[in-house]
């Protein structure tokens, strides 16, 4: 029998890592909702945190909302750094997928 992943909780409320769950990335506490999906539906949804919470993300709280964007702001590089990761890793997969994965052609 495996171990649970052990939870850790950072210095911002509602903000924790668990190692194996979604990367190990920031994300809002009892929830797979990541600090940079929070931080995407406000970027590039133009959203504002009373959107995110009556229309993204309804089950969310405002203040885990701010929470999210508050971690955001002061760790920028290693958020966006996760987004990078799986930017690059994409990429890759794009560019040599594995067999199970290409479309068969002429079919």
């Amino acid at each position: 029998m495996s171990a649970e992943p052990i939870t850790t909780q950072t210095e911002y409320a509602h903000i924790v890592r668990t190692e194996g769950v979604v990367g190990g990335e920031p994300r809002i506490e009892n929830t797979r909702i990541r600090v940079r999906d929070i931080v995407l539906a406000r970027d590039v949804q133009a959203a504002i945190p009373e959107e995110i919470v009556a229309t993204i993300y309804p089950h969310l709280t405002l203040a885990q909302v701010y929470s999210a964007l508050a971690y955001y702001e002061d760790h920028r590089d290693e958020v966006n750094a996760f987004q990078q990761r799986e930017h690059d890793y994409l990429e890759a997969l794009h560019k040599s997928p594995p067999a199970f994965l290409e479309v068969r052609r002429g079919a």
